[in-house]
């Protein structure tokens, strides 16, 4: 969509800062410099292997000091005023940063071998970590835009799935959106943030194997099984989102795209324009459920950078452990401890209830 225009600028301390215009914006395309004295950036962080699982821990100690639910007149995310030296200097419709504590980065690097298992493995953090503003306001979501700005997002996202791909040592993006104060929210303003990885997660390992077991086209009978199914809450005609076969959480929404993309940067306009309308119409419905807003992860599971991109398709995953009104799901024994999930309602009755809301909404 060449009518949303990207400017791109530097922070005080040198890490990167991006403006994305929305279609139909109001302000100067010229933005004002920042004009804070920052520290020096912290070290990157430390990774650590569990030898137990294989899996890395990034031990990212500068995380200690970042902002705990500040007041609107200190928000860092709002665009800066004289009192308020904010992370984003002017005015902005969607504004993208490098995170000032980040759990992986600025260093990058390549040719280390993650996969291999062994006693007190360390590394480097490397990567980048990015924080995406969908919005100048302090409160909201992504549900919450209007369907323009969702598209300017979603450009956004796009933009920099395949700018951090092409990073020395990334081998897989995420871009994600944590909303509410249940799931552990620490800023109020509507945001996401993007996690450049130096390796393949542990989800995405796991749905390899899978692949291996069951053949390189498993998502396209995943999609075909659950549209034959009473799960779907929501399609069009380049997506469908639905509850999964086997949902984990009372509330678990998942979307794919009709045709194999590997990732956001590989979308068309016509699919980018039609999930700016569904995401957020489906994101208005888990609010309407209830009569608060719905805590919830929304993230968007691309594949690696370098490996089964033709195998491993674009999905989003929307979960919330609110099972009611006011419960929550905790994992507790077995799920935490032994990954054994036990599920509180059926995927087939909170589908149900979700298309309820998005007939609300």
């Amino acid at each position: 969509m060449a009518a949303i225009r990207k400017h791109e600028h530097s922070l005080a301390d040198g890490r990167q800062l991006i403006y994305f215009d929305d279609a139909d914006t109001t302000l100067s395309p010229d933005r004002k410099p920042d004009a804070r004295v920052l520290d020096a950036r912290p070290a990157t962080a430390v990774m650590r292997q569990d030898v137990l699982t294989g899996e890395w821990v990034s031990i990212a100690a500068a995380r200690q000091n970042r902002a705990f639910l500040p007041p609107a007149h200190l928000d860092p995310l709002a665009p800066a005023s004289e009192t308020n030296p904010s992370e984003i200097p002017d005015l902005y419709d969607v504004a993208v940063f490098e995170n000032r504590s980040p759990s992986f980065g600025p260093d990058l690097g390549h040719g280390f071998d993650f996969s291999s298992v062994g006693l007190e493995r360390t590394h480097p953090s490397i990567g980048r970590c990015e924080v995406v503003c969908f919005s100048p306001e302090h409160e909201g979501s992504f549900g919450t835009l209007s369907v323009s700005r969702a598209r300017t997002v979603i450009e956004a996202w796009a933009d920099r799935t395949a700018a951090l791909s092409a990073l020395p040592g990334v081998q897989q993006v995420f871009p994600f959106e944590n909303r509410g104060e249940a799931i552990g929210v620490t800023l109020l303003h509507p945001h996401g943030q993007i996690y450049a990885y130096p390796y393949v997660t542990p989800r995405t390992a796991r749905l390899v194997d899978s692949i291996d077991r069951l053949g390189d086209d498993l998502f396209e009978r995943i999609l075909d099984s659950e549209r034959a199914s009473e799960r779907v809450v929501l399609q069009g005609e380049h997506w469908t989102a639905f509850v999964p076969f086997a949902a984990r959480w009372p509330i678990e929404v998942h979307m794919l795209p009709h045709r194999h993309i590997p990732d956001f940067a590989a979308t068309s306009d016509a699919e980018r324009d039609e999930l700016a309308v569904l995401y957020r119409r489906l994101l208005r419905g888990l609010d309407a459920l209830y009569d608060t807003p719905t805590p919830y992860i929304a993230a968007w599971h691309q594949a690696p950078v370098e490996v089964r991109r033709d195998e491993i398709r674009l999905m989003l995953q929307v979960t919330s452990p609110r099972r009611a009104e006011n419960k929550l799901k905790y994992l507790a024994g077995s799920e935490a401890a032994m990954g054994a999930w036990i599920g509180d309602v059926t995927p087939e009755s909170a589908a149900a209830f979700i298309r309820e809301g998005i007939a609300r909404a």
